[in-house]
């Protein structure tokens, strides 16, 4: 078995930009441990797969162990699962709230303490999570606070964690993303998302991989949150 390549855990990875970011890494010769609910085996004998809720720290618990008795290490952990629900706030029912919970902020618990764990016995990786740009610029026409606790917490934790490991070999970041072309989102909105970036475009998947990539390579950034967003941050605009 070498251990020469790197090795990433991407969580979502079964569409959209999970899936992007797999295929990315393994273009530049990574392995890749790839998990989502619905993720089905890979023909590309450097992809485990491994399907599970990763709000259950036995979802965790199997990820890291098949990457470590496949690959003997983990390099980068990628938190793309998310969920996204745009409701008035008093119009969340008790399930909204739990699945929030669930899948924003319990799954990146177990998946992150996880990698830490290990990353710090190998003495070096990078957790990279992506949140969304609602956090810093929430719209009137998106009603989202349930996405803005959750993703905004990441934010935080990411600078948190990032302080508390950098003299351990590890970096910590966040890709603040503005609306993305997934399959999340009808083709028939997309103009009307396209409108809500002072670019006038939703953003596409490359969009993000690009970013993931760069913090990925980026040796002297920790703790950044970087906004992808196609302007939404900077202020307001007039569609």
């Amino acid at each position: 078995m070498s251990t020469e390549q790197k090795v990433a855990v991407v969580t979502g990875a079964s569409q959209g930009i999970g899936a992007g970011i797999v295929q990315a890494f393994r273009d530049r010769n990574c392995r890749v441990v790839a998990t989502s609910r619905s993720i089905r085996p890979a023909d590309d004998a450097d992809i485990v797969t491994v399907q599970g809720d990763v709000g259950l720290p036995e979802t965790a618990e199997r990820v890291f162990k098949a990457a470590l008795d496949r690959f003997g290490r983990v390099d980068t952990l990628v938190n793309n699962a998310g969920m996204f629900m745009a409701k008035p706030f008093t119009a969340y029912s008790q399930e909204d709230y739990a699945a929030y919970i669930s899948t924003n902020v319990t799954g990146f618990f177990h998946m992150t303490q996880r990698a830490l764990e290990l990353m710090s016995r190998q003495g070096h990786g990078h957790v990279v999570t992506i949140t969304t740009s609602l956090v810093d610029q929430p719209m009137s026409s998106v009603p989202s606070a349930l996405a803005s606790l959750t993703k905004g917490g990441l934010n935080a934790a990411t600078r948190a964690l990032a302080i508390e490991h950098a003299k351990r070999g590890i970096r910590v970041n966040a890709v603040s993303a503005g609306i993305i072309k997934t399959p999340m989102h009808p083709v028939e909105a997309h103009q009307a998302l396209a409108a809500l970036h002072p670019v006038g475009r939703m953003g596409d998947v490359s969009d993000i991989v690009d970013a993931v990539l760069y913090l990925d390579g980026a040796g002297f950034v920790t703790g950044e949150i970087l906004r992808v967003d196609g302007g939404q941050a900077a202020g307001h605009h007039m569609p």
